[in-house]
C-alpha cells in the first residue's frame, strides 16, 4: 500500500468503459472518503494510469473498450503497481481461480449502497491487514485475500 498512515484516504483508479457508470463510481468513491485518481476505458489507458498513479485500489470491469482485458489489468496492478483490484463486472465467470491477484468481485448489477459498503470494508481491510467483519453481501473475496484477512473459514463455509 502506498498510504503513509492509516488515516490517508485510499486512492482509487476506475477502469470502466461505460462513461456513466464510471462517473457514478467516482461519486461513490468520494462519498466514502476515498479519492478517485483517474478513469481508464481500455487496457492501455489502465496500464498507463496504474503505472503512473500507483493507486491503492482499482475498480476494474472485465470487459473494456478493447475486449475482455480487465483480468490482465488487475494482474498488472497487483504484480507491478503496489495496489489491488476489485472486479466490478457482469462477467464473473470470466475470472480465473486466482482472481488475477484481485481482492474480490462485485457482480453487476450492483446497488450504490452495496458498492459503498464494500469500499468501506476494503478500506478497513487494507489499512489494518484484517477484516473487521465478514465480507458484506454482494462482495465475494478471493480465497487468497480472505485468508490474508482472517476470513478463510467464512469463505470456505460459503462455498
Amino acid at each position: 500500500m502506498s498510504m503513509n498512515d492509516n488515516t490517508d484516504p485510499l486512492s482509487v483508479l476506475i477502469v470502466e468503459d461505460e462513461v456513466l457508470l464510471a462517473t457514478e463510481l467516482s461519486y461513490l468513491v468520494e462519498e466514502v472518503g476515498c479519492v478517485p485518481v483517474g478513469h481508464a476505458m481500455c487496457s492501455e489507458e489502465a496500464r498507463e494510469l496504474a503505472t503512473q498513479l500507483k493507486p491503492d485500489l482499482a475498480l476494474v470491469d472485465v470487459h473494456l473498450r478493447d475486449g475482455p482485458t480487465g483480468v490482465e489489468v488487475a494482474r498488472l496492478i497487483a504484480n507491478d503497481c503496489g495496489g489491488v483490484a476489485l472486479f466490478m463486472t457482469a462477467n464473473v465467470k470470466r475470472l480465473p481461480p486466482d482472481f488475477a491477484g484481485a481482492v474480490g468481485v462485485i457482480g453487476k448489477p450492483y446497488s450504490e449502497q452495496g458498492v459503498k459498503t464494500a469500499l468501506n470494508f476494503l478500506a478497513a481491510c487494507l489499512r489494518t491487514g484484517r477484516a473487521p467483519s465478514p465480507a458484506p453481501a454482494g462482495l465475494e473475496l478471493s480465497p487468497i485475500w480472505a485468508d490474508r484477512w482472517g476470513l478463510s473459514d467464512v469463505v470456505s463455509q460459503a462455498s
